[in-house]
C-alpha cells in the first residue's frame, strides 16, 4: 500500500487522500469537516454508497438491513463495537434497505442483515446474517489488505 490512501467522507461524499501514518490522528474531511474514520457506524444514502465502494482504498464494511428486522437489530451494537475494534484502520457503515430498496436490488441482496466488504474499488467478500463482534472482525482481517 502506498503512503497515502483515497477515503470518501460518509457526511459529504467528498474523496479525501489522507497519508497513511495519519489515519490514527482522527483525520477530518477537507470538505465538511466530518471525521473520516472515528469508529463510528454511518448511515449512507446510495450515493455515497457508489462513490466510497468505487473509490475507497481502505476496507469499508457495509451492512444492509431494516428496521423490521429482528437479527439486524440484534447485531447493531456487536457491528458498533467490531468498528471502534478496527477503527482507524476499516470503516463502517449501514443502508436501510427499507428507504432505498434500489440498493438492495443493484447489490443483489437476498437477505438481511447482509455485510459487503468492499476495498480498492470492488466488492471482496459478502457474509450473510447476524454475527458476533469477534467474527465481524474475523471477517474483515481475512478478506481485506488492512493499512498500517
Amino acid at each position: 500500500m502506498s503512503d497515502s490512501v483515497k477515503m470518501t467522507c460518509l457526511e459529504c461524499g467528498a474523496v479525501n487522500r489522507l497519508p497513511v501514518a495519519k489515519l490514527g490522528a482522527g483525520p477530518k474531511c477537507g470538505t465538511c469537516g466530518g471525521r473520516m474514520n472515528d469508529g463510528k457506524v454511518r448511515a449512507l444514502d446510495p450515493a455515497t454508497l457508489a462513490k466510497a465502494a468505487k473509490m475507497d482504498q481502505t476496507p469499508l464494511l457495509v451492512d444492509f438491513w431494516a428496521p423490521w428486522c429482528g437479527p439486524c437489530r440484534a447485531m447493531a451494537p456487536a457491528f458498533s463495537q467490531a468498528a471502534q475494534s478496527l477503527a482507524p484502520h476499516a470503516r463502517f457503515a449501514k443502508i436501510n434497505t427499507e428507504d432505498h430498496p434500489k440498493v438492495s436490488q443493484k447489490n443483489n441482496i437476498r437477505g438481511i442483515p447482509a455485510l459487503i466488504l468492499y476495498q480498492n474499488g470492488r466488492e471482496v467478500a459478502r457474509q450473510a446474517g447476524a454475527m458476533p463482534a469477534h467474527a465481524i472482525e474475523a471477517f474483515i482481517k481475512s478478506n481485506a489488505k488492512m493499512p498500517h
